[in-house]
């Protein structure tokens, strides 16, 4: 299973291209693969035969560990190591060694196990072996150590290859906290209906959902916002950008720009936590929660927002909308944002209370423009007119924001849209 990206530790196998005894050529796609939301083709290393599918359809597969043994062509071989079977690779001596009862065992008997290698460090030669019989690197940190500062030896993995591989399928198990907060076995009347099974996205969007109101204590801050403006100037002006550029001018571009500017104001919004570490990013990338058609969220990426000017950031939303109507966003297209955005206005909602989109520290929703009557300042004094109003809402980690800098920049955000100039040229 090859890396498809920074986060990405498995895959799941959508479907076979070629099947067992079919010919390949290098570069031709062998098979597809579904990566946190998004479907992968993952192509031929060389030339060649595909021997055994080791791997089905469906399978949940972790980066590194084999899903196919291939027979690949004499110029390849001499470029690269070929995938081949263990037995061929192993010496007489180390096949005599393996009792292929234990070796076989499913993973319906196989044990469970504490991790007893917590140093992750690997010499050559142990990866070395270890690609000689296909054993992950998860693997290899679940083998007992007994080098120096819990390294691992030579001896260690053949002593647990000769013992038929005991924890190649075994699930970790956590230790015993006091501290920690158990859900209660309650049972509840769920009632009876239309059954409708979970796509996998679905089940994604919802350990990614659950795991984040988890990890991060959720703290929502309001601002009203009047978008006069902004409104104004938009309507005014669509027409003429599109002509001019050929782009249509949403107020998504808007929105984008504005929210840029007051990151680069207050940086550390623009953060992720590792353990008791805040990490501020370099980059400030827009994500921007998207509807697919099925009805799920996808979060495609703006990057560096704070650089483009509107007609290419009109471009980048443009051509990212398009492609999540298509279902045609690759895994570089939904990776690496910095700060998210969620237009709940689309859908006729006043405001809401987003959920954070981890790694991230905040998540900024904004709700629909709505015109209705409002107290204005004037040189007459106070006066009651017609105003496009919105409400912006902020949910923030409140582990690393606080509420001065959560309310403070939801209140920037707000100004920018307030402060827009009506006398912008094209």
């Amino acid at each position: 299973m090859p890396k498809m990206g920074e986060s990405i530790t498995e895959g799941t196998i959508i479907n076979w291209l070629v099947n067992e005894g079919d010919s390949f050529e290098e570069g031709d796609i062998i098979l597809e693969v579904a990566t946190d939301k998004v479907d992968n083709e993952v192509p031929a290393p060389a030339s060649g035969t595909l021997l055994k599918i080791l791997c089905q359809a469906k399978d949940v597969v972790p980066v590194g560990d084999v899903m196919a043994l291939l027979d690949v062509s004499e110029e390849a071989k001499q470029q690269k190591d070929p995938v081949i079977p263990t037995e061929a690779k192993a010496s007489p001596q180390e096949r005599k060694r393996v009792p292929k009862s234990k070796a076989a065992q499913s993973p319906a008997v196989s044990k469970a196990f504490s991790v007893n290698n917590t140093n992750t460090f690997f010499s050559p030669l142990i990866i070395k072996i270890a690609k000689a019989h296909h054993i992950s690197f998860e693997e290899l940190a679940r083998i007992p150590a007994t080098g120096n500062e819990g390294r691992l030896r030579k001896s260690d993995v053949f002593h647990y290859i000769e013992e038929g591989r005991p924890f190649k399928f075994a699930q970790p198990v956590a230790e015993n906290d006091p501290t920690a907060y158990r859900i209660p076995q309650l049972k509840f009347d769920k009632g009876k209906g239309k059954l409708i099974k979970m796509d996998r996205m679905r089940q994604m969007i919802a350990d990614h959902m659950v795991y984040s109101k988890h990890t991060s204590p959720h703290v929502t801050a309001y601002v009203e916002a009047d978008l006069t403006n902004m409104v104004n100037w938009r309507n005014a002006n669509k027409l003429a950008f599109q002509e001019k550029y050929g782009e249509r001018l949403t107020f998504t571009p808007l929105f984008v720009e504005a929210v840029a500017k007051a990151v680069k104001d207050f940086p550390n919004i623009n953060a992720s936590v590792d353990g008791d570490t805040i990490i501020v990013k370099e980059t400030i990338n827009i994500g921007m929660a998207t509807a697919l058609p099925s009805g799920n969220l996808i979060v495609p990426v703006v990057r560096h927002a704070d650089t483009k000017d509107l007609k290419t950031l009109a471009a980048n939303v443009n051509e990212l909308a398009g492609k999540a109507r298509e279902n045609n966003l690759s895994g570089d297209d939904i990776k690496g944002s910095t700060f998210t955005i969620s237009n709940v206005g689309t859908f006729g909602s006043v405001m809401g209370t987003p959920i954070i989109n981890q790694p991230e520290v905040a998540i900024l929703a904004l709700g629909i423009i709505k015109k209705r009557p409002e107290v204005i300042a004037t040189e007459k004094g106070d006066e009651i007119a017609i105003r496009s109003m919105m409400y912006l809402s902020l949910s923030f980690d409140h582990r690393v924001v606080d509420g001065f800098l959560g309310g403070s920049f939801v209140r920037r955000v707000a100004d920018y849209f307030e402060q827009f100039d009506v006398n912008r040229t094209l």
